[in-house]
């Protein structure tokens, strides 16, 4: 552990100082985002027919990276509030540096997740025209309705304890922050007095448990995989394996997204006081954990398809099976499942770096299998009603450019946010050093 000794001032450095590592991130996420800008723009220009996904597409989907990407976001916002809820509701001290951090990636993944429903309209203006007018005799009877009631459900959720304790905070450490947000931090506070934290403390407890209950049983694992398994056509989307798969690459995914950033800010702000060793290991066991629950819950998949399948069921496994981006997904699953086992049996095998090599294996994996999901339950109906385009779908650029987009706004979204608030909670710091006096005094 390290000696150094955690002060408010740590948390709220970021807000002031800037360095040119973060000119360099901000200006290459800019790049990358602007790029993805102008694609979305011939997009809007020229339509869906530039993406392959227009009529039925490049090998016969009109879905495809676009609403995978989407599920994989929606995934990680999943995950990163329960991750948060967990920690809250349980009082686990020793990851409660993470916590604020996880609620800010649910926030930015949530805007990601929107963002593809608009994208994949080919027009925004759509959403006036067409669903809006629609919505009385058809949208309400749709049940991708309940995809954007749990993604409205989830923002209302993580923003409202979001708040609670950014009230906390900022009350106390105004002094320390900059000026030129005195007007926002004026809103965030009004109305603040010190007899409030006690009531927001048991309000953020019981939202935690509200989480905790919808999460698993009725939204990602529930309310999504049901949005595909009721198409009773698709053999690719049926089963009941699809609500735990789901949930598993959630909470994989969003512990891996947390992972490169706690360790990303350790190496920018010299936090390897607060963003411990101790801490980011055991992330990475939760993760190796996740991941282990994510393979076994494929190798059902694949064993339940593979042995003595129904006709369709096998014809779609046989297709991703085959598919060399599903193979490089596994293998990079299983990599990761390695290093976690190993610097489990060996701690010294642990270093902040490879955890964060693992964590981008891992979210390519589970980027690759919601895609392949979403493409190959397509690709592959038990009747069609429309003769598909021969060969199998493959990304377009402007599909694999938007992924970057998205990945660089969300990366702006954590550098805008460095600038305002603490992204460490004063209470975690506070815990933490108490935590260490005690440890010292055994």
């Amino acid at each position: 552990m390290s000696s150094k000794e955690s002060t408010p001032a740590d948390i709220v450095r970021p807000t002031k100082d800037t360095s040119r590592w973060y000119y360099l991130i901000g200006g290459v996420a800019t790049l990358v985002a602007l790029v993805w800008l102008v694609g979305w723009g011939w997009q809007l220009e020229n339509g869906l027919i530039v993406t392959w996904l227009a009529d039925w597409g490049s090998g016969g989907v009109t879905w495809g990276l676009y609403i995978g990407a989407f599920m994989w976001w929606v995934g990680i916002a999943h995950g990163g509030i329960i991750l948060s809820a967990v920690v809250r509701l349980f009082g686990i001290d020793r990851y409660r540096p993470v916590a604020r951090l996880a609620e800010l990636l649910t926030i930015g993944a949530l805007g990601m997740s929107g963002l593809y429903i608009i994208i994949h309209t080919s027009r925004p203006d759509r959403l006036v025209s067409s669903v809006i007018p629609a919505y009385t005799w058809t949208v309400q009877t749709s049940p991708l309705t309940w995809g954007i009631a749990v993604l409205v459900l989830y923002f209302v959720l993580t923003t409202t304890y979001l708040a609670l304790t950014l009230r906390y905070d900022i009350h106390r450490l105004r002094d320390q922050l900059p000026d030129h947000f005195g007007p926002l931090y004026s809103i965030i506070t009004v109305g603040y007095t010190e007899r409030e934290d006690d009531i927001s403390q048991r309000v953020v407890w019981w939202l935690a448990l509200g989480i905790i209950v919808l999460a698993p049983l009725l939204l990602h694992g529930g309310v999504i995989p049901w949005l595909f398994s009721l198409l009773p056509s698709m053999p690719g989307w049926r089963g009941a394996i699809q609500g735990p798969q789901f949930l598993s690459i959630a909470l994989t995914s969003a512990i891996a997204g947390v992972i490169i950033v706690a360790a990303t800010l350790r190496r920018a702000y010299d936090w390897d006081h607060i963003l411990t060793d101790e801490m980011l290991r055991g992330l990475t066991i939760w993760l190796g954990l996740f991941s282990l629950m994510f393979a076994w819950l494929q190798s059902q998949q694949v064993i339940s398809s593979v042995y003595a399948p129904t006709m369709d069921a096998g014809t779609v496994m046989a297709a991703k099976l085959d598919n060399p981006i599903y193979v490089v997904g596994i293998s990079l699953l299983t990599l990761t499942l390695i290093y976690v086992f190993a610097q489990t049996l060996r701690p010294s095998a642990f270093t902040p770096g490879r955890s964060v090599l693992a964590s981008v294996f891992v979210l390519y994996a589970t980027l690759s299998e919601q895609v392949l999901f979403v493409v190959e339950g397509i690709e592959h109906p038990a009747f069609s009603l429309y003769e598909a385009v021969p060969g199998h779908y493959f990304p377009s650029p402007i599909e694999v450019a938007s992924v970057a987009g998205t990945l660089a706004m969300c990366t702006l979204f954590f550098l805008a946010v460095l600038k305002m608030f603490p992204v460490i909670e004063l209470d975690a710091v506070e815990n933490n050093d108490s935590h260490d006096d005690e440890e010292t005094t055994t």
